[in-house]
């Protein structure tokens, strides 16, 4: 049985993930800032986890160690999009994207790869978009976070 730590696990892509993760027979360590919206089920662990907060993220990865032993894949799928112009954009907004979209993703996996590198095994997934390809009219603050290699 592999065990995946899924970011953003309450709705959307990684709510699919986890749910097919479960389906195949395998556990989930599903995150989210609000895990209450997450069914329960006997192979899952649900975690409330911000990725702007290293030191949750740090947790998150050890509860997830102590009750699964192990993680074999880290799916950093938490992330948000930010629509306007750039220079509309308050500081604020800014920082907030970059620190989801970019800083999350590299708390979560600062938080994970160090259980992956003592098994010598494991998979880093990065979800991210065509955003990440080609910036669009309105996009271009979460195309640069996406550029960065975000989520």
């Amino acid at each position: 049985m592999k065990t995946w730590f899924i970011t953003g696990a309450s709705r959307g892509f990684g709510a699919l993930i986890m749910d097919a993760v479960l389906a195949s027979g395998n556990a989930a360590i599903a995150t989210a800032r609000d895990p209450s919206s997450i069914s329960d089920h006997p192979r899952l662990l649900k975690l409330p986890l911000d990725v702007t907060n290293e030191g949750q993220a740090r947790d998150a990865a050890a509860s997830g160690i102590k009750q699964f032993d192990h993680i074999d894949v880290l799916v950093n799928n938490a992330g948000y999009g930010l629509l306007g112009a750039v220079e509309e954009a308050s500081v604020l907004e800014v920082q907030r994207v970059f620190a989801t979209n970019v800083f999350g993703l590299l708390n979560v996996t600062r938080a994970v790869l160090p259980y992956m590198r003592k098994r010598r095994s494991g998979h880093i997934i990065n979800m991210s978009s065509v955003g990440g390809y080609a910036a669009y009219p309105g996009w271009g603050l979460y195309c640069a976070t996406k550029f960065a290699g975000g989520t």
